[in-house]
């Protein structure tokens, strides 16, 4: 019996190491800047209403990251990682070339 215990302690102590681990480092992802040479390129702004609509005609109002296909932020979130950013923190409200409407 004490080497099942052991075993059970090793791995509740390695499942909950990785929960925190992983969560720890989602929390650390950096935010992106409007200045990032990536989020320059694609006409990224942290809030949708200042897009410049004559450079970026494509752009209609009411589009955010938070109803693009590409944001993986929750609900209600103020921010969330975006993969067009390599993961990178970007604002719900703010948006950029590569927006793709939710389905």
């Amino acid at each position: 019996m004490p080497l099942s215990r052991r075993r059970f302690m090793i791995l509740a102590a390695s499942v909950a190491s990785t929960t925190v681990l992983s969560t720890e480092s989602r929390a650390e992802a950096p935010l992106l800047a409007e200045n990032d040479p990536t989020a320059q390129a694609l006409g990224y702004k942290t809030d949708a209403a200042k897009v410049n609509k004559t450079k970026f005609p494509g752009y209609q109002a009411g589009q955010t990251c938070a109803n693009c296909q590409l944001y993986q932020g929750k609900p209600g979130s103020a921010t969330g990682p975006c993969p067009t950013y390599g993961g990178k923190l970007v604002y719900a409200k703010g948006w950029c070339n590569a927006y793709v409407k939710k389905a």
